[in-house]
């Protein structure tokens, strides 16, 4: 089922453009994983450049990969697959927003494709679930001095998120392709854009 973003986007005074692509809707959606969302968007509003701490696992999970792989993971999610949630990137690592209950589920899974075979080896990815909390980065599009950013930002109150067996599926093409890339990624890799209205 195919759905368009929605349009309202969240500014602080002076601003004239989206660049994050997080909307008012997508921001209500990441408050209400805190325990005070009314506060936290409250917050927003007077410092959107402000990144916060989220806890995982009521709203979303996160898997949290290498920066190089994520990007690989993500590439197959858009290229071959339904596309994906919201992500992040942060401190040299991609952060892909996934459903409650991913954290839990995708670490037995890819156990069970016994890794390791021919160079096909997944990187260790950080599942993050109940219990555990992320930094989101600041909501106006700026990237931080740790270099957090948007890639694919919330956009809806009810964002599609992908489960642990659709991660699977891209964590294994990904770990494939890598076998046949070259080890000089494209110049312009940092350029590609994921057209939201494709995510299902």
């Amino acid at each position: 089922m195919s759905r368009t973003p929605h349009e309202t986007p969240l500014h602080s005074p002076g601003d004239h453009s989206d660049a994050a692509g997080v909307t008012s809707d997508g921001a209500a959606w990441l408050a209400s994983a805190g325990t005070y969302p009314r506060s936290m968007l409250a917050l927003w509003e007077e410092h959107p450049d402000a990144p916060i701490v989220l806890p995982c696992g009521s709203v979303f999970d996160v898997v949290n990969a290498p920066a190089v792989f994520g990007r690989r993971m993500l590439d197959r999610l858009w290229d071959e697959g339904p596309g994906s949630g919201p992500v992040a990137a942060f401190r040299g690592r991609m952060l892909l927003f996934a459903a409650p209950g991913t954290a839990a589920r995708l670490p037995s899974l890819l156990g069970w494709e016994e890794w390791g075979g021919r160079g096909q080896a997944v990187p260790p990815l950080l599942c993050h679930g109940t219990g555990d909390a992320v930094t989101v980065p600041a909501l106006n599009g700026d990237a931080s001095p740790a270099g957090a950013r948007w890639l694919v930002g919330p956009d809806t109150r009810h964002p599609w998120l992908p489960g642990p067996e659709i991660l699977l599926w891209a964590a294994v093409r990904a770990a494939r392709s890598a076998v046949r890339i070259s080890i000089f990624p494209p110049a312009d890799q940092d350029a590609k854009v994921y057209d939201v209205s494709r995510r299902r």
